[in-house]
């Protein structure tokens, strides 16, 4: 029997926020479709270092690397990091942010500034390195279905993914023809911090196809986006629909 090819054998993904959740499904999916991959991760050094033998056992090489990116200079330097550690990184992943509860009336200066630090200025910053150390490759930014409408409950996270999908498609101008750069929208898939599996099932009838997601359907659009050679600037909504009746939150004749 014939054993399929692996769309990306001997390229080096970085991957953010990878440890845990959706940044580790995207990981394991990269490495089985033959990708090195670096392990970024702030706080679960056991989680990334578990990850990076699951990785090693799929016949690639891995590394995991800890980098506070709130820190500048840690920052800066992630890239260069992992290209020593896996040689020129190929494919980016900006997974990592953060997801405080605020809303409109709430919101404060600080709060703003740190969603934004996160969850777009390091994105930014991670793919301008990765621009001046790769002349090809893709980018991925993970942004949110609800950056087709709103999240009144974490306002300033919300604000933070706007930005960092106009920066998609800003950089996709800017890095064309070699890089593509791509964004990812989640919808339901995982419970958010002080939430159970029962919060996530309840919402599910939320969703036109009446079920959640999984971080596994995430991580098929990686894949996808990190093998087309003929995509770019856009953002796949991998949410069951959800972001339609964000748009038309009283369905399609409220237009």
């Amino acid at each position: 029997m014939e054993v399929a090819a692996r769309r990306l054998e001997g390229k080096s993904a970085l991957v953010t926020g990878a440890a845990k959740r959706i940044g580790h499904a995207i990981s394991l999916a990269l490495a089985r479709e033959g990708a090195n991959v670096a392990v970024h991760y702030s706080g679960s050094e056991k989680e990334a270092l578990s990850l990076v033998a699951e990785i090693e056992k799929l016949g690639v090489r891995a590394a995991a690397l800890r980098a506070d990116l709130f820190d500048k200079r840690e920052l800066e330097t992630l890239l260069d990091r992992a290209r020593e550690a896996l040689g020129t990184i190929e494919i980016l992943v900006n997974n990592a942010s953060i997801f405080p509860s605020d809303t409109l009336g709430t919101v404060e200066l600080e709060s703003l500034e740190r969603n934004l630090e996160i969850n777009a200025w390091a994105p930014l910053v991670l793919t301008r390195a990765f621009a001046a150390q790769s002349e090809r490759g893709h980018v991925i930014n993970l942004l949110d279905s609800r950056v087709s409408g709103f999240d009144h409950t974490h306002a300033a996270y919300i604000f933070s993914k706007h930005v960092l999908s106009a920066i998609t498609r800003t950089a996709a101008l800017e890095l064309a023809p070699g890089i593509a750069v791509n964004g990812i929208a989640p919808g339901l898939i995982l419970p958010p911090a002080g939430k159970d599996e029962k919060y996530v099932d309840r919402l599910a009838q939320t969703v036109p196809l009446k079920r959640r997601g999984s971080p596994e359907d995430i991580a098929a659009a990686a894949v996808f986006l990190a093998t087309s050679e003929f995509v770019t600037g856009e953002t796949i909504y991998v949410d069951g629909g959800r972001h339609l009746k964000e748009y038309f939150p009283d369905g399609p004749d409220s237009r």
